[in-house]
């Protein structure tokens, strides 16, 4: 028994044990409250099938805010792949979701009490629970939810006739991640005349990365700055649904003054999303100026500071 559940009367909600672990999908997430400390209010998992449509899970650990679900987690399922599917469609499906209590090694469900088909289109993307359990509850070390910073949720979908793939992921949060930074020397900058350039590959966060610069800019930056990207260095190697998430640093650096210019983000990185950056990363014009310290002697200094937050990866 799960003495400690506080379900909050919701007459919405229904809840059950089960010993059988979700039919589709199953997420494990190792440091959760790495979450919340990175900014990662949202989590979305990979893809996975049922029915011969695309799914993902998308978890809010500390409840999703927009929707006023305080001191809750907050569940949702979300159709994917949509482009390929015909005009005005709709997909009805009936879901629900799993919370494996690590203690007892059984499942709660959580479901919508009505246990109707849910309308999936265009205009309506993702249905869920936004109080699918009270914080207390989950906390409580006694439900066996959360252990040693580690849980594991869960999905089924029905679609007509359903098909289990059986896939999973595994969320990995980095205790005491450290920034590593790796510095590129371009010399004879106004030779160059590609299209870009690489850097040598350099490790951070257990990955091998590179820096992609445009001299003469890229997409919309194109003639009028130069584009400045941080990427996987080899993403053709990354094993099936290995995803990155680094916050990267990019500067350019100043030689004379040390007033360098820089940008910072946190993103996702992937096979599909190897390379991220800044089409407009400074102007060609002040690039140039003698004066900023960027160009001495035509050579260029650019630094990358990237530090390795999150690695998800296929359960076996």
């Amino acid at each position: 028994m799960m003495a400690n559940l506080i379900f909050d009367n919701q007459d919405d909600i229904s809840r059950s044990i089960s010993d059988a672990p979700p039919t589709h999908y199953t997420v494990k997430i190792q440091s959760l409250s790495l979450l919340a400390k990175n900014s990662i209010e949202r989590y979305e998992t990979g893809a996975f099938e049922s029915g011969g449509y695309k799914w993902k899970l998308a978890i809010y650990p500390n409840g999703n805010k927009i929707k006023n679900a305080n001191e809750h987690v907050s569940l949702y399922l979300a159709i994917e792949a949509t482009d390929s599917l015909p005009p005005g469609w709709e997909v009805h499906a009936v879901f629900r979701f799993f919370l494996l209590d690590q203690t007892r090694d059984n499942y709660l469900i959580i479901q919508d009490t009505t246990k109707k088909e849910r309308r999936f289109r265009g205009m309506k993307l993702e249905w869920g629970l936004d109080k699918a359990i009270s914080l207390k509850a989950f906390n409580d070390v006694s439900n066996g939810f959360l252990v040693d910073d580690t849980c594991v949720f869960g999905a089924e979908v029905f679609v007509c006739k359903e098909r289990s793939t059986g896939k999973g992921e595994c969320v990995s949060l980095i205790k005491d991640a450290t920034a590593n930074k790796y510095v590129w020397k371009i010399e004879n900058y106004s030779k160059l005349n590609a299209e870009s350039y690489d850097s040598k590959p350099f490790n951070a966060g257990d990955q091998k990365w590179k820096i992609c610069i445009y001299p003469s800019g890229k997409g919309i930056g194109m003639g009028s700055h130069i584009s400045l990207h941080l990427a996987l260095a080899d993403p053709t190697s990354l094993p099936p649904g290995l995803k990155i998430f680094a916050e990267f640093t990019l500067r350019m650096l100043d030689q004379m003054h040390s007033k360098h210019h820089y940008g910072k983000v946190s993103r996702w990185f992937s096979a599909s999303s190897p390379e991220l950056g800044w089409s407009r990363f400074i102007s060609i014009g002040y690039m140039n100026l003698t004066n900023m310290g960027y160009l001495v002697k035509d050579t260029c200094l650019v630094e990358a500071e990237v530090t390795v937050l999150a690695v998800v990866n296929a359960l076996s």
